[in-house]
């Protein structure tokens, strides 16, 4: 009111002033003072509003009439004609203040619109950029209270139902709203309070709703906002069904890995254990040396399977599961000649050069790090020539124990070497040559992680070494 009684007297105090310049200083004919009332009403109501516009008129014309149209001083009006002139004036100033007035609404709604065209734009651009990182509706209320500006949005989503809320201020009390407006498909708005709800559509199906507090929008963008609400939650809901899917397409193809690679790992010690037994069953009267040779070969090949089984099983639970470290005090060096010999069969009389320097005792598991160290062994092994050496290098430096494994193969290429450790990742160059699983560096790789070491390669044509690093502390605990 206080801004509205200002504008009134500049609006006053602007007719004045345009009587005294064509009274006094410039003196002209009553037909360019009626102008410059006009102009100046019309500046009025583009500026400020109608009501000042009114005013300006009505005092433009008793100014008009008393000061420029004959008998001048006094308000009567001697020549009919003049009073046609008069009411003319009139007329035309308030038309065309009314006109002024309409335009100038229609340029601020015209900007609105456009504002909120815009904003619609980038919310539907926020929901395509919103990252998996968290959950989609929390993202997308935050979102949508940032971009329009709201003190307080609130989402309930009726599949889930939950609640999401965003914005520096809280609803309070309409939870029982939010959820009939999701059933029902209700709206509530209350003008005073700047508070809106609505219900939030999948096509006819109310999914959702959504309650509002701030500047009060045309129901077009409140329509709008929940359309693209209702796409942002779909898409959440694709998302998820599609994560659930691959996750199954996952365990299915490692289901089957699994098993590829039990039916290849298991066939050599088996093929030893049914040779030994049948050739024990076939000549039951051979000497007790060669006998006990058998039994001895169908012992060790019995238990290399179960080795076998074991790793197996393990690496499946690895892969499924967090890895949990059961530490105890390790010779690392005993444990490298232990999975060596274990490894003698897959060997085939292969050598394998051992370097090894003065290496403490250190805190690990030793079940889990023995099988980290198999798989690069198992890997040397693979993809090396059978009439080259594997080389094994166990050393200590300022970093900590490192255990380096080589072999001369072909090498990994190098837009390769950033994926070997992938999870069921096998090379296509190899892959239907060399029988594997694509489990082993990923399951090296945790394992190594597990005890806040670290995995690595380098590889060129002829040579390919992996870097497995436990690190200081390790030791230092285990003084």
């Amino acid at each position: 009111m206080v801004w509205r009684s200002i504008r009134l007297l500049i609006s006053l105090g602007g007719v004045v002033l345009v009587t005294w310049v064509g009274t006094s200083l410039v003196p002209v004919n009553a037909t360019t003072v009626a102008f410059a009332y006009l102009l100046l009403i019309l500046v009025i109501a583009t500026v400020w509003g109608y009501v000042e516009a009114i005013s300006a008129s009505l005092a433009a014309t008793l100014a008009f009439n008393f000061f420029f149209l004959p008998p001048v001083g006094t308000l009567t009006i001697a020549d009919p004609q003049n009073v046609v002139s008069l009411f003319s004036f009139l007329a035309t100033a308030l038309v065309g203040s009314r006109l002024s007035m309409t335009a100038r609404q229609r340029a601020r709604d015209s900007a609105a619109r456009q504002r909120d065209v815009e904003r619609l734009y980038t919310f539907s651009r926020a929901i395509l950029l919103i990252e998996k990182s968290e959950s989609m509706p929390k993202q997308l209320i935050r979102k949508l209270a940032d971009i329009f500006e709201l003190k307080a949005v609130v989402l309930y989503e009726r599949r889930a139902d939950e609640f999401h809320r965003a914005g520096p201020l809280d609803f309070e009390g309409l939870d029982e709203q939010l959820k009939d407006a999701a059933l029902q498909g209700t709206t509530f708005s209350d003008p005073e309070q700047q508070r809106t709800i609505s219900a939030v559509r999948l096509g006819a199906e109310p999914i959702a709703a959504l309650a509002l507090q701030g500047p009060q929008m045309p129901d077009s963008v409140l329509q709008g906002i929940g359309n693209l609400v209702a796409i942002g939650l779909e898409r959440a809901r694709a998302q998820d069904l599609a994560a659930q899917v691959e996750a199954a397409q996952q365990s299915e193809k490692l289901r089957t890995t699994l098993l590829d690679a039990m039916a290849h790992e298991f066939k050599t010690p088996l093929t030893s254990v049914i040779a030994a037994t049948s050739a024990l069953l076939d000549t039951p009267g051979q000497p007790m040396e060669g006998r006990m040779e058998l039994l001895k070969i169908a012992d060790e090949e019995a238990h290399h399977l179960k080795d076998l089984i074991d790793d197996t099983v393990e690496m499946g639970r690895l892969d499924a599961t967090d890895i949990r470290v059961n530490a105890e005090l390790l010779n690392l060096t005993e444990l490298v000649r232990e999975v060596a010999v274990s490894l003698r069969a897959d060997r085939n009389n292969r050598p394998i050069q051992f370097t090894c320097s003065d290496v403490p005792m250190i805190l690990a598991d030793r079940r889990l790090l023995k099988l980290a160290i198999k798989q690069l062994l198992d890997n040397a092994l693979k993809y090396s020539p059978p009439d080259l050496p594997v080389a094994i290098n166990v050393h200590n430096d300022d970093s900590g124990i490192t255990i380096a494994v080589t072999d001369h193969g072909t090498g990994i290429p190098v837009h390769e070497q950033g994926r070997i450790f992938e999870r069921m990742y096998r090379s296509p160059s190899v892959e239907r040559q060399i029988p594997g699983s694509g489990l082993g560096l990923s399951i090296a790789l945790s394992i190594v992680r597990a005890h806040s070491g670290d995995l690595s390669v380098t590889s060129r044509p002829g040579e390919t070494t992996f870097r497995l690093r436990l690190p200081v502390q390790l030791q230092e605990a285990a003084r």
